[in-house]
């Protein structure tokens, strides 16, 4: 599954999605839900994508936290091919996926220890992902915008509720603004 679902968390989910009677529709809503970010990913790179050729169809496949962190904030020596380092970036976190995942089953259950306290990880990685880029961006209004929107649709929508409405209204402020935005000397 590592393989082909190459979307994390979604992973994880699949294997309940399997198991349950047949659903299509409620497990297309439940990894669109899942996956959402990749959306923001893609509107992220789509100028740095640009011009790939037939890499870009693997780039976009394998866009996932880790893949996006990295060819979004490297900085790419002069003389080394753009295309090529983002493909190889991607083509090693895919195998780094694959074979971390086969290794984790073939081993895991050879070897027993305990989880707890490893619910962390996950959001730590997401705040290393924001500070990385707070700080290599000179204006800072997409990480604003964020910030902002999760703010006012949890207080509008509750702690329970606010993630979908949060990603909307993402998506909206940044798309009707993106080239002020993208502009030096925007919108600040």
């Amino acid at each position: 599954m590592s393989l082909t679902v190459f979307g994390g968390s979604l992973e994880f989910v699949a294997v309940s999605m399997l198991l349950a009677p047949f659903a299509p529709v409620q497990v297309m809503a439940i990894t669109c839900m899942v996956q959402a970010r990749h959306l923001f990913y893609g509107i992220a790179m789509l100028d740095r994508y640009r011009g790939m050729g037939w890499k870009k169809a693997y780039l976009i496949f394998g866009l996932c936290d880790e893949t996006f962190s990295i060819n979004y904030s490297a900085r790419i020596p002069e003389g080394v091919d753009r295309g090529w380092f983002y493909f190889f970036v991607t083509l090693l976190n895919h195998f780094y996926r694959v074979s971390g995942a086969t290794i984790g089953g073939v081993a895991g259950s050879l070897v027993a220890f305990d989880t707890s306290g490893l619910e962390f990880v996950m959001t730590a990685m997401f705040v290393v992902i924001f500070l990385d880029q707070w700080l290599k961006e000179r204006r800072h209004w997409t990480a604003l915008i964020g910030v902002g929107a999760a703010a006012g649709c949890r207080l509008v929508f509750g702690a329970d509720s606010f993630v979908v409405p949060t990603m909307v209204c993402i998506l909206v402020l940044l798309m009707a603004p993106r080239r002020p935005i993208e502009v030096e000397g925007g919108l600040l």
